[in-house]
């Protein structure tokens, strides 16, 4: 159904090869990553971007970062692997699923022998399994959540959570891939995703190559949609999932909860088991990433406010558990009151 890989590997089999997102839809490209401040220029800039995306790209981009210094001395090679390692796990600081990646990575390292090539070829390994996983899960995401999405359904998006933001065909449109691939009919409604416009750019140019139907609105539209009754259900990504079921995602999700919950319509969310924070007993300690005036008052270019105002532009914000009416995984289905103990998957959450 979907045809778009946003990271795998380059040719050569080291460098990283993603999908410049920042110039969709106007202009498809892509680009070779091949050392640390080309990997975290693309993820910090959201030339890359997606959770699960940016994981695999950080931990292949240690591969490829890594490879320039294998003539080093071994002891000098490790530290520089991770030093490498934590430049990268510190790009963006919301999304859970890079420093899970890296740290995967960096325990992989210690766990491996033997010169330089050795542990290049290990962590090569990892790198490739973590992508092979990721497909996996998004597949997995899209069996558990396909029966909550019935035939004729209007289903309402934020930003982008499909093959553009993972490896596989995505977290939250998953599971509308394969409703359609199963012969449901599904129209999509798609936020424009104010200041950078993911959900126009994004989702509907993937879900048009994908010959879904889609409908573009502006983010302050949603809530008069909702009333006229041109909305079914509410399906999202996330970015970190607390431990109580507080979901970080893109700035705007909460208020289309909120919307959401006044107009008695579910409001899932779809995200790996990767997302999901042990370490974070509420959304109230995620870290929430703050981005360049300039998203705002200049977005693409075009100056759309006086340069002298003051601008607060948080990439994400966090909705509260209470409002979520599920949470899927590649491990299951979560309801509220939230117990994911079920949902093991992660050093950090079985310890």
């Amino acid at each position: 159904m979907h045809n778009v890989e946003a990271v795998r590997w380059s040719p050569e089999g080291l460098g990283v090869r993603i999908i410049d997102q920042r110039l969709l839809p106007a202009d498809y490209c892509e680009r070779d990553l091949w050392d640390v401040d080309t990997v975290c220029e693309a993820i910090r800039s959201l030339a890359v971007r997606g959770a699960p995306a940016i994981g695999i790209c950080g931990a292949m981009g240690l591969v490829a970062s890594a490879s320039a210094f294998r003539s080093e001395p071994i002891d000098l090679f490790r530290r520089q692997v991770r030093e490498l390692g934590l430049r990268i796990r510190g790009a963006r600081p919301t999304a859970v699923n890079l420093p899970w990646a890296i740290d995967r990575m960096l325990d992989r390292l210690d766990a491996t022998s033997g010169n330089a090539q050795a542990i290049i070829d290990a962590l090569h390994d990892e790198a490739s399994a973590m992508l092979a996983e990721d497909r996996a899960m998004c597949r997995s995401i899209a069996e558990q959540g396909v029966s909550l999405i019935a035939d004729g359904a209007r289903v309402l998006t934020h930003c982008n959570a499909g093959a553009l933001a993972t490896t596989g065909m995505g977290t939250a449109l998953a599971p509308i891939y394969l409703a359609v691939e199963r012969g449901k009919k599904v129209e999509v409604l798609v936020g424009e995703t104010r200041p950078l416009l993911q959900g126009s750019r994004l989702t509907a140019w993937e879900l048009t190559r994908a010959d879904i139907p889609v409908m573009v609105l502006t983010d302050s539209m949603v809530a008069s949609l909702m009333r006229a009754g041109g909305i079914d259900l509410c399906l999202v990504g996330a970015d970190r999932i607390a431990a109580n079921g507080d979901v970080a995602n893109k700035i705007g999700t909460y208020g289309i909860a909120v919307h959401a919950r006044h107009h008695g319509l579910p409001f899932y969310v779809a995200a790996p088991a990767s997302t999901l924070d042990a370490r974070s007993a509420s959304g109230d300690v995620i870290e929430i990433e703050q981005r360049s005036r300039d998203e705002v008052v200049r977005p693409f270019g075009a100056v759309v406010a006086p340069t002298e105002v003051g601008v607060w532009n948080p990439a994400f914000d966090v909705t509260p558990a209470d409002l979520v009416t599920a949470i899927i995984t590649d491990r299951g289905v979560f309801r509220g009151p939230f117990d994911f103990s079920g949902a093991e998957r992660l050093p950090d959450w079985r310890g």
